[in-house]
Formats: C-alpha cells, sequence, structure tokens
C-alpha cells in the first residue's frame, strides 16, 4: 500500500462522526479454535528452542502466517473497519518469558504487515480498512508490588517500559499499521509508559497517528487493578488528546454498562469506544464464554441507541459471529456526539 499511515488515518475522525465504526474481534479465541500444537508455533525456525512455546501466539506470525491472515479476513468479512495486529504480547517484555525477548521487533513488523495486506485486500473507497497496532499490558506492572511482603517492590521500571513500547511501537510503525490501541490496561503507570512512548516515536518520525486508549475494570469495584475508578483513569491519560477512550476486556457488556456510560458522559471531548468480551467464562461453550452473537449484539445495540458508542468491537471469547451481530445491530443508530448527543437511529 502506497498511501502513508497517517495519510490514511485522517480519514477517521471524519468516519466516525459519520457512524459506529467496528473493531474486531477476539484472536487467541479464534487462534483456539485451529488446535495448534506445539510444532505449529515451533514451526522450522523454532524447532530447537529450549522452552515450550505453545501458547505464545504472537509466534504465529513467523511460523503459522496463513492462520492469523485467516483470523483477520473473517473478521473484515464479518464487518470490521479495523484489525488489531496480533501483538498484545508482542514486547520484550512478555517475550522474555519465552528466551525470545530480542525478536520483539520483528515479530512486530510481521504482525503489522499481515493485518496491513488483509485490510488492502478488503479496502473500498465507501469503506476504508484501518490496521491498529495493539500495545498490551505486559504481564509486569510498575504500580503494584508482585511480593506480599514488600509493598514497595516493583519488577519492572516505568523506563523499562516506555522502552519496551517504544521498540514495538517502531516494528507496529514500519509494518503499516495506521492508529495505536493501547488496550487491556490494567495498570494506568504501564499505560503512561506506553503513551510517553508514542508521543517520542512520532515526534522522532513526524508521523502522528491516531492512539486508542482502552482501560479495563477488573470487578464490580468498578476500578481497574490498579485502583482507579473509570474517572480517575480517564484523567490519567486525556492528556494524550486520544481519538478514542474505551473499555474492554474482564467484564460482558452487561456488567459494563454502568462503568462505559460513565466514561461517555466524563470523556466529553472524545470518542468512544468498547469492545467487551463475550459475557462471562463458561468452559461448556465452544467459544469458552456463555453470550451467543445475538445476546452481544443485542446488548451493544442498547449501548448504541443510549449514544454511549463511536467504536464497537468484541474481546474475548467474540469471533466473527459476535462481530457480524455487532455490526449490523450498532450500524441501526448514529454514533455518539461528543457532546454526549443520544443515539437516534439513522434514517431509513
Amino acid at each position: 500500500m502506497d498511501t502513508p499511515s497517517y495519510t490514511r488515518a485522517a480519514a477517521l475522525p471524519q468516519i466516525l462522526a459519520q457512524r459506529i465504526v467496528i473493531l474486531d474481534g477476539a484472536m487467541g479465541t479464534m487462534i483456539q479454535r485451529h488446535g495448534l500444537g506445539e510444532a505449529d508455533y515451533r514451526g522450522e525456525r523454532f524447532r530447537d528452542h529450549p522452552k515450550d512455546l505453545k501458547g505464545n501466539n504472537e509466534l504465529l506470525q513467523f511460523t503459522r502466517p496463513d492462520v492469523i491472515t485467516a483470523i483477520h479476513e473473517q473478521y473484515l468479512a464479518a464487518g470490521a473497519d479495523i484489525v488489531e495486529t496480533n501483538t498484545f504480547g508482542a514486547t520484550s517484555i512478555a517475550q522474555d518469558d519465552y528466551g525470545l525477548g530480542a525478536l520483539a521487533r520483528e515479530m512486530n513488523v510481521a504482525a503489522a504487515r499481515l493485518a496491513r495486506a488483509a485490510c488492502d485486500r478488503y479496502d473500498l473507497p465507501e469503506k476504508p480498512r484501518f490496521v491498529a497496532g495493539a500495545l498490551g499490558p505486559t504481564p509486569r506492572t510498575a504500580s503494584i508490588s508482585p511480593d506480599v511482603n514488600d509493598p514497595a517492590a516493583r519488577n519492572v521500571t516505568f523506563d523499562e517500559l516506555r522502552a519496551a513500547y517504544r521498540e514495538q511501537a517502531s516494528g507496529l510503525l514500519e509494518g503499516g499499521c495506521d492508529l495505536f490501541l493501547v488496550e487491556t490496561i490494567f495498570d494506568t503507570l504501564n499505560a503512561k509508559a506506553a503513551i510517553f512512548a508514542l508521543d517520542e516515536l512520532m515526534e522522532e518520525t513526524g508521523e502522528r497517528l491516531p492512539v486508542i486508549v482502552s482501560g479495563t475494570v477488573t470487578d464490580a469495584s468498578g476500578r481497574i487493578l490498579s485502583g482507579q475508578t473509570v474517572g480517575a483513569f480517564w484523567h490519567s491519560v486525556r492528556h494524550a488528546r486520544p481519538l478514542a477512550v474505551g473499555l474492554n476486556c474482564a467484564l460482558g457488556a452487561a456488567l459494563m454498562r454502568p462503568y462505559l456510560e460513565e466514561l461517555s458522559r466524563l470523556a466529553g471531548d472524545t470518542f468512544i469506544s468498547c469492545y467487551p468480551n463475550a459475557g462471562l467464562p463458561n468452559p461448556m461453550s465452544e467459544t469458552g464464554f456463555d453470550e451467543t452473537p445475538e445476546i452481544t449484539g443485542g446488548l451493544l445495540e442498547e449501548f448504541a441507541k443510549s449514544g454511549f458508542l463511536n467504536i464497537a468491537g468484541g474481546c474475548c471469547g467474540t469471533t466473527p459471529e459476535h462481530i457480524a451481530q455487532i455490526a449490523q445491530r450498532v450500524g441501526r443508530y448514529r454514533p455518539r456526539c461528543c457532546t454526549n448527543g443520544a443515539g437516534a437511529l439513522l434514517a431509513a
């Protein structure tokens, strides 16, 4: 694709003002459907690696790119406007657990190129498709001690997080992402390190891509894991002037509703995103979660009707069938206005 990322991304704010934009669904859930084994993760390149690699989904852009490409294309065919790169755990910090931290940058370049190629195949003038470079939370937290006997202990520093996120973002940018998605935030300090790294990168390159920031309310307390309420979370990250702020993961839509409503009310000067889990975990279900596509679609339709949404998609347990239902249901409504207008039905 010859069009620069920042040129493609410039269209996003106008699109978000016109209609609710659809994000894709779960990557891990879809990978599980393929029933991959250790050999799939190793391929030839990692055949002799000393550690077990099954479950390191980010390796699949090297060893089974066909699987990752097929998942992107299924979501695009279901109506997704934005697909996330398969890079949730593609920082050196996360990959060090597998002894593969040195591959982090290459991993992000490869993932972004797969998503870019898939989007280019589905791109239409009337429905452009966008690649979101996904920056996950890392398995380490800058705010919480890993040792209950030493509250001051930390297993990662802000500077280590910043450097890891900077490396990841640089790879995603080289691979062709259109925007960055700092997602599943359980620690606002980790998120601040990611935001700082993105700002550094864009200052250096001159490519000012949009950023979406998405937090995770972990339970009925209404707080993220590091203790912030939804309001405190927003005020901690609003200096980044994100294209959108939202919530994802941990909860299904029904339990997420009051927190999304609060965020929609507080963040009046930005767009709102929401991509919940498919309800609660259910090991008897094919996807591991209890909501059918029709249920998830109906819940997000109510969010749209209430005027909460600009971006809608799915997290754990959601599939292309869920995304198709969400796209169909929320597509009937006008997007949330940044002045908190109601989600009126679109004209027939």
